[in-house]
This record gives structure tokens, C-alpha cells and sequence, in this order.
């Protein structure tokens, strides 16, 4: 990774470096005449409750003052909230001193209006009255860390107005315009102009801005010079005696001389996995974890040869600050929802156990992590919940907590103790100088990295990007985006081409959804023929043709289990199959118009339709047929102008996203039912929406041959690329689409580089469905040529 790369590796540091970070960090009084004493007669005060991770990326942070937050002002109820009001360039954020009090963060995107309490807007600069109270009147609004817990924001909608007042009445003057501008610049629709705005604000007040004497450590020292910097956390150093040192220090002393660092995310330090299959036999240490596998590396070193240059093995890295947060999830709670836009990753994707997680390192197609110091270490906090955060349920129904150990570690400490064991074991002590040359040594480039099959993305090579020379503001943020969560979005990059692999025509009419069991053996596919069909991907046979009316079925789905399907029809109704039985087993007649799209997640089913609305279901079904059908019950209704096409859900099934016929993207909050933002994307119909894998854009494609990507928390659209040709249907990692067109092919994009990167021609008919499995290692299609066909990535 560059130099320049290294200057933003992580959002922390990031934000730790910009000019007024120290202001923040070092100002816990109020910097305008509060004094260390006060500090220590309020022992609730809430120290260190508030960090940069808080800001978005890219935002900055300007200045802090002591304020009242003003709750009912002017009525018999009116109270004042004791805190520090924050301003930064794309939010303005209250710490209570209270700890109970949650953190407030205001985003001036969402400002109705911006001044001081009780005044006209219009004669803003000629009022004469001395407030010293600040109105912001806005549209939504984020709630943080209440009584302390480190959890997923609470976000509230709909206009609102709070009142801070200031403890020094003179300042309100200047930060209501410093406000405006901030206002202003979050307002303009493009992100270069955004920034450039921005940066011209902030070095207009570092011009204005000299160093604070009341710094000083007495009163005797002078300022000598006073120039402009950058605050750079220092690295941690380890002295000792080369052959008097353990295997420990030694890796730790290698990663201080390579610039890893504890703090920095991007470049944490990287140990070793030692033990091979965790019932104590040791790891070959001379191959990385890429290559352990010989069947997987097999299937790498064939897209290796077939690729262009620049050519690598592995698109995600062995360390990346996602990679870091996956094991540390349990003790840094703060960076992992910084890192994921204010919530925690999947429940079935966190780290719960270590042998699945090495399991998945050595068979999973994009996993080729490594460990991190902590596994040799004496502190098991980060493989206990011990702060009793909530995780989320994985599909079992249990709930995520402590990190399940191998069958023999007895506990947390002792599974440390054994992996300390092995780490400093005489075949480690021989072999460890192996897994040094690859990591540290000559075996990182060139010809000998080909030899080792240690080839990574250039992307984390010295030397594989220059942020300086990127000119496209939208460029460089994608870019600083990636090298922050570097292994998280890069998962589909090293997929050179698909493979037309088998192809069955089972329907009469076009295909219309695909849903396959968790085993992979049955395919279950919907059509405009009206036909549900099973078909057996062992047998290569159809094993059951089912039909609930006589119009057409819009799409499928499995419920947990494998042991219900579900449908929607052109009925207006959704009907439940059961497998076990082969018989009809429930119906929901819940819309006045064709059902377009069915989602299920958690006992709730999610059903879009050409009425304008979509519907959230509570309910199970019949668990046999026969039985008394199930009441669904209607727990909400996202009312629209038009009809709904397509609908998607996030991973956390908290946020859905609606296309309408009509071009309309709208995204909803499905906490509160409420909608979040209603974009005019396309100039036809909406043919299917989906979320990124960390729910912070949305991708949609249209009639119209566009694919639009949109922030789902501004609700701006960030990139669009054309196609000579409506895109039909995708699937995406959040960089990388495979979409299915009207022509039948289907072609991969690198949204990073804004090109179409393969096309493969597979139908005769337009692409109507497409479904990819968890692994990324299989994708079927249907299309209207009848056709359903098996395909298989190369790597």
C-alpha cells in the first residue's frame, strides 16, 4: 500500500489526523472558561463518551462549545440538558454531560432551516435581540449511545426543532454561520463540490485560528512559532535482545518495523494461523492461507492464467480493517458501527466460533485472513460478550455472545493458553522464518510471490495506488472507501469469467424466480406459465409441477428449514407449498392487484404489489395441510403513487427498498414504517433493487439500460453507468454486479472502474431471474426462452 494510502488507512485515523482533531480530543472542558476542577465535583459526567468515530468519512470536525440543550422551551415544562454542542462539516452533534442522555448527531443534509432561537430568517443579520440560543429545525435525526450501551443508532423522522444555548452569547453569531455555509455545502448534489466548499471553509478558519495559551504548562513559557500540522498517533516500540526474544515479540517487533500498529486498523498487526485443523496438528507455514487448500487454489491459479494484467490470486487481503473488526467486534463495538454505517454485521456473518472461522479461511472462495496478536495474548475479553451487546440472532435462533472455542480448550483462557503454546513450539521456532518471507520478506512481489502463490490485489501493494494523483473527488472517496474496508467489497474481483455450465427448459412460459435448498440439491422455479416446478440438481430431473391458479406466478422463496415454499401470483394472492407433503398448505389473499415480489425474514413476510403498496406480514403458516390456516396478521403498510415492481431487503432486514413502475427508488425504514427517501432513479420501470452487503447504497436498474447506485443515507445518487439495453435482474457485492439483459447475455461490471468487465452470452430471451449462493460460487438463471442454466464462476 502507498505512502499516500497509508496517510487515510483507517476511519479513526483518518479523522484523528485532521487539523482540528486535537482541538476535540484535548478540549474536554469547555474552552471558554470552564475549569478542571468542575470536572471532578461531577463524577456522572460523561468522559470520553464521544469519538471522531462518530463522523462520517471524509467529514471534519470544526469546534466545540458548553450549551444547554433547551427541551419545551418557553412552556411550564421547559428543562435544559447540560452538554457540549459539536460542529463538523456534514453534522452538528450534543454530548450530554448525563451519561444517560443519548448523544445527539443532527445531519445538516437534513436542516429545514438553520438561526437564532425566535428570530425571522429573512432579517437574520439585522435583529438586535442578544440570544443566545440556536434553533435547528430538521427532518431527522440520530440517537447514540443511551445510557452508555454502545448499540445500533435509533434514528427518528419528521420535522422536528431542538434549541441550544450557548454559554457565551457572542459565539452564536459565528457558529449560526458557520452552520449556513456547512448547510449549504451538504446541499450541493455534487460530492466534488461538496469537498471543495468544504476545504474552503476549513482553511478559512485555520487562517483565523491561533494556538491556545491556556495550553501552556505555566505561565512562563513562551510561543516561539506556530505553523500548521498533523497529529500522528506514535508507534509502539519493542527492545530486545535478536535470539533472546519469543516468537511472540519477534512477530510483534516485525509488524512495529513494517509500520503496523495497534492503531491503525489498515495496518494492524498480522500473526499467524498455526494450528491446521484445531485438533492440534500445525499449519504448513511456508504457504499462505490461500493456498492451503489445494482444490481451491487449483480453481485460483486457472483464473490467474486467464486473467489480464495486472493478474493476482486473492482479491481480498489476509488484514483489513474489516478483517480486524470481525475479531475485535466484542471490544471495540464503536469502530465496527463506524465501519458499518451505525450497525452491527449479520448475525450468521459475525465471529462466533474459531473453528468455523478457520474453516471458512481454508474452503471459503474470498476468505484468506489471518489472525491478529490477540490470539496469542493473556487478555480473552475479545472472545467474550462481556459488555452484553446485542448481536442479533443467527438461524438457528440463538443468539450471538461468546466466541464458541475448539472441543479441546476447556475455556477462553485456556484456548490462549494453548495457542501461546503451539506459537512458541520448536516446529514453529523451525518454520516460522516460512510464513515470515511471505508476509514480511522476499516472497511479497514479483516472481517469487508467483512461485509461493502469494499474489494479492495491487491495490494493498506499495506502489498500487496514488490518492494524490486521483483528480475526480467521487474517484478518491471510492477509492479511500475500499482501502478502509479493504476484503470486505473486493470479494468479487478476482471472477474473470462465467461458464455456461448445464441447461434445462422446464417451464411453457418465461421464468419469473429461482429459490434453491440450503443443500443445493432441489431448485424450486415460479414462471408465467403458472406453475410452481421442483426440479433435482442431482438427478438432472423435474420432480413435481405444481399450480395454484390459472395466472402467473412473479416470484419464490424457502422458508427456514427447506420445508415450505412460498409464491406470489398475478392472483393477487400468495400461496404456501409444502414440500414434505407435496401439497398446497396455505393461502394469503392480502392484495387488490398482481403480487410482484415476496421477501421472508423472521417470520415476517414482506409482499409487494401493482396497488401501489407493500405489506408487512406477521405470521407463520400451517405447519400441515389440512390444519386451520394461519392468521397473517398486517403490521404495516408503505403506501406508493404507483404500482411496486420490485422490492429488496438489507441484510438486517431493519431497511427496505421499493421500484416502482413509474423510476421511482424509494427506501424505507422498516423500524418505524417510515420513508426515508423517494428518488427519481429511472425514466421507465424499476426492474430490481438490492442493498450492498453493509446496507449503506443501493443498486437499482431500470427499462431505461441504467444502473444506478444510491446513498442510502442521503439519498444521493452516487454513480450511474448506461447499458445499450434494459439490465433485468443482478446480483452485487457492492463493487462488483452480475446482471442478466434483455438480449439474454450476461455481463459483469466493475463499478470502481465504471466499465463492463465480461460478457457471456447464455439465453435467447431476456434474463429474467437470477440467484447466487452465499459462497458466490454458483449462480443459475432464468430467462423468457423457458430456460433455467446452471453456471459456474471461474477464478
Amino acid at each position: 500500500m502507498t505512502a499516500q494510502a497509508r496517510s487515510h488507512r483507517t476511519a479513526e485515523a483518518c479523522r484523528s489526523r485532521r487539523p482540528w482533531a486535537a482541538h476535540l480530543e484535548g478540549r474536554v472542558g469547555s474552552g471558554h472558561g470552564s475549569l478542571p476542577w468542575r470536572l471532578a465535583r461531577k463524577p456522572q459526567r460523561s468522559l470520553g463518551r464521544i469519538s471522531l468515530l462518530l463522523l462520517n468519512l471524509e467529514e471534519y470536525y470544526f469546534d466545540q462549545d458548553r450549551a444547554n440543550h433547551i427541551l419545551h422551551k418557553g412552556s411550564h415544562h421547559e428543562r435544559k440538558i447540560r452538554g457540549s454542542l459539536k460542529i463538523c462539516s456534514k453534522s452538528a452533534i450534543f454530548e450530554p454531560d448525563v451519561i444517560s442522555q443519548p448523544i445527539i448527531k443532527i445531519p445538516l443534509r437534513d436542516c429545514i432551516k438553520t438561526g437564532k432561537h425566535g428570530e425571522n430568517g429573512a432579517n437574520r443579520h439585522f435583529t438586535k435581540e442578544k440570544s443566545g440560543s440556536i434553533s435547528l429545525i430538521f427532518s431527522q435525526v440520530y440517537f447514540i449511545k443511551e445510557h452508555n450501551v454502545v448499540a445500533p443508532y435509533k434514528i427518528e423522522r419528521g420535522k422536528m426543532e431542538y434549541v441550544f444555548e450557548l454559554d457565551v452569547p457572542g459565539k452564536v453569531e459565528d457558529v449560526v454561520e458557520t452552520l449556513l455555509q456547512l448547510h449549504r455545502a451538504s446541499c450541493l448534489d455534487n460530492l466534488g463540490d461538496q469537498t471543495a466548499m468544504v476545504t474552503a471553509i476549513l482553511q478559512s478558519r485555520l487562517a483565523r485560528t491561533s494556538f491556545d495559551k491556556n495550553r501552556f504548562q505555566n505561565i512562563s513559557e513562551k510561543l516561539h512559532m506556530e505553523c500548521k500540522a498533523e497529529m500522528v498517533t506514535p508507534l509502539v516500540t519493542n527492545p530486545g535482545h535478536r535470539g533472546h526474544l519469543s516468537n511472540y515479540q519477534y512477530l510483534l517487533h516485525l509488524n512495529t518495523v513494517a509500520d503496523r500498529s495497534c492503531n491503525d486498523l489498515s495496518q494492524y498487526p498480522g500473526f499467524p494461523w498455526i494450528i491446521h485443523d484445531y485438533s492440534r496438528t500445525f499449519r504448513d507455514l511456508s504457504k499462505p492461507v490461500g493456498a492451503l487448500n489445494k482444490k481451491r487454489l487449483e480453481g485460483l491459479l486457472t483464473g490467474y492464467q486467464e486473467m489480464p494484467e495486472p493478474k493476482f490470486m486473492y482479491g481480498s487481503h489476509y488484514s483489513s480493517p474489516g478483517y480486524v473488526l470481525f475479531y475485535l467486534v466484542r471490544i471495540a463495538p464503536e469502530y465496527m458501527l463506524c465501519l458499518q454505517n451505525g450497525r452491527f454485521d449479520n448475525a450468521d456473518r459475525m465471529f462466533n466460533s474459531i473453528t468455523e472461522t478457520w474453516k471458512n479461511c481454508l474452503d471459503g472462495a474470498t476468505d484468506f485472513k489471518e489472525l491478529i496478536p490477540e490470539f496469542y495474548g493473556d487478555d480473552v475479553s475479545f472472545l467474550v460478550n462481556s459488555l452484553k451487546l446485542d448481536l442479533g440472532k443467527r438461524q438457528g435462533r440463538q443468539m450471538v455472545d461468546d466466541v464458541e472455542v475448539p472441543p479441546w480448550a476447556s475455556s477462553p483462557e485456556d484456548f490462549l493458553q494453548k495457542s501461546k503454546d503451539a506459537l512458541e513450539s520448536n516446529y514453529v521456532s523451525e518454520h516460522l522464518q516460512e510464513w515470515i518471507d511471505l508476509i514480511f520478506g522476499y516472497k511479497q512481489k514479483g516472481s517469487c510471490a508467483v512461485g509461493a502463490h502469494n499474489v494479492f490485489h495491487p491495490l494493498t501493494c506499495e506502489g498500487g495506488v496514488d490518492l494524490n494523483n486521483i483528480q475526480d473527488p467521487d474517484e478518491k472517496v471510492a477509492m479511500l472507501t475500499q482501502i478502509l474496508e479493504f476484503g470486505k467489497t473486493l470479494a468479487w474481483n478476482n471472477i474473470t469469467k462465467l461458464q455456461l455450465h448445464e441447461h434445462y427448459k422446464i417451464h411453457k412460459e418465461a421464468v419469473t424466480g429461482i429459490t434453491v435448498s440450503r443443500n443445493g440439491s432441489s431448485v424450486f422455479t415460479t414462471s408465467q406459465d403458472s406453475t410452481l416446478k421442483m426440479f433435482s440438481k442431482e438427478s438432472k430431473m423435474l420432480q413435481s409441477s405444481i399450480s395454484f391458479s390459472n395466472m402467473a406466478l412473479s416470484s419464490c422463496l424457502l422458508l427456514p428449514g427447506d420445508a415450505t415454499v412460498v409464491t406470489s401470483s398475478w392472483d393477487n394472492n400468495v400461496y404456501f407449498y409444502s414440500v414434505a407433503f407435496g401439497r398446497h398448505q396455505d393461502t394469503l389473499m392480502g392484495h387488490d392487484d398482481a403480487v410482484s415480489k415476496i421477501y421472508w425474514h423472521d417470520n415476517r413476510l414482506y409482499s409487494a404489489s401493482w396497488d401501489s403498496t407493500v405489506k408487512v406480514w406477521s405470521g407463520v403458516p400451517a405447519e400441515m395441510p389440512g390444519t386451520k390456516r394461519h392468521h397473517f396478521d398486517l403490521l404495516a403498510e408503505l403506501e406508493h403513487d404507483v404500482s411496486v415492481d420490485t422490492i429488496s431487503l438489507n441484510p438486517a432486514s431493519t431497511l427496505l427498498v421499493s421500484g416502482t413502475k413509474e423510476g421511482t427508488v424509494n427506501i424505507w425504514d422498516l423500524t418505524t414504517a417510515t420513508l426515508m427517501h423517494q428518488i427519481p432513479c429511472h425514466s421507465g420501470i424499476v426492474c430490481d433493487t438490492a442493498f450492498s452487503p453493509d446496507s449503506r447504497h443501493v443498486l437499482s436498474t431500470g427499462a431505461d439500460g441504467c444502473l444506478n447506485v444510491t446513498d442510502v443515507q442521503t439519498g444521493m445518487l452516487i454513480s450511474s453507468m448506461m447499458s445499450d439495453e434494459p439490465q433485468r435482474c443482478f446480483v452485487w457485492d457492492g463493487n462488483s454486479v452480475s446482471s442478466g439483459s434483455q438480449s439474454g447475455e450476461l455481463l459483469t461490471w466493475d463499478l470502481l472502474g465504471a466499465k463492463i468487465s465480461e460478457r457471456t452470452q447464455g439465453h435467447t430471451g431476456a434474463v429474467t431471474c437470477i440467484w447466487m449462493n452465499e459462497q458466490c460460487s454458483s449462480i443459475i438463471t432464468g430467462g423468457e426462452d423457458r430456460q433455467i442454466i446452471f453456471w459456474k464462476l471461474q477464478y
